[in-house]
């Protein structure tokens, strides 16, 4: 990995369309349906649009030990996971008993990634909002179980490769060999997954690799994610601060050097 002093790769048209920060805590056995509503009062003005979705299942990274079976004999019925949207269709904050998240979203060609700062002052400012809702519905405190904040990247075909058999391109640790003849043809379809250790078991890094289209007109893509997931006794910035180091030297060691510069065009 990049040493911390290393100046942080810059690119004027990076990938990115989605960022997602959030913290995974301790379930709020005492948040209930009609908290949602008053909730959303807190953000309705910016937020003004309300949607549910299936709640996210527990995952929490473990070091040195077995995953645990975790069975849940609470009679407590389950509540959905509320999105509040943004006017401007780039923000979304998702709730639900046991996580808080925020995400930064392209929506159209000329949106443009607002960069880490801007994206983790807004998780920052909606996370405080959201306990103090807690404390002035007497709900409960936040304890942090883990953090988490993901990059989505989405790769379009004519950007640094036309066909999936010159992945190495876009990604040169996953090349596949086309010299000589061959048995088999070009992949229909590709799905790497790989993890990285942090320093001091501060969390892992998981790097995902799949091919897709979009849906509008059928382009295809490739989809590179990357997520840090994990927990330390340090303060909740530093954590994120570090996740984004990784992820962006990450990002930079895991992608060829033709693309980052002639698509992307790396500043340094």
């Amino acid at each position: 990995m990049q040493k911390p002093y290393t100046p942080f790769p810059d690119y004027e048209n990076p990938p990115v369309i989605e960022v997602v920060c959030g913290i995974h805590f301790r379930a709020l056995d005492s948040f209930l349906a009609p908290h949602f509503g008053l909730l959303w009062e807190k953000f309705k003005h910016e937020y003004p649009t309300c949607q549910e979705a299936a709640p996210l299942a527990s995952v929490i990274e473990q070091f040195d030990v077995e995953q645990p079976v975790n069975i849940d004999f609470r009679d407590i019925p389950p509540l959905p996971r509320i999105w509040f949207i943004h006017k401007g269709d780039n923000g979304i904050i998702q709730v639900q008993r046991d996580r808080f998240l925020h995400n930064w979203r392209k929506i159209r060609p000329e949106d443009e990634y607002p960069r880490y700062p801007n994206v983790i002052k807004s998780f920052k400012d909606k996370l405080s909002l959201f306990e103090s809702f807690l404390n002035e519905n007497k709900i409960g405190k936040l304890l942090p179980l883990q953090y988490e904040m993901t990059y989505i990247n989405h790769i379009w075909q004519g950007h640094g490769w036309s066909r999936l058999s010159e992945i190495g391109r876009v990604l040169p640790d996953f090349s596949f060999r086309s010299k000589g003849e061959r048995f088999l043809p070009e992949p229909e379809r590709i799905n790497w997954n790989s993890s990285f250790l942090l320093p001091n078991k501060a969390g892992r890094m998981h790097v995902a690799v799949r091919n897709a289209k979009r849906k509008t007109d059928g382009i295809p893509m490739i989809l590179l994610d990357l997520t840090v997931r994990g927990f330390s006794d340090e303060e909740m910035e530093k954590w994120f601060d570090r996740a984004r180091e990784w992820i962006v030297f990450g990002f930079s060691d895991l992608t060829g050097d033709d693309i980052q510069k002639g698509v992307w065009r790396r500043r340094n």
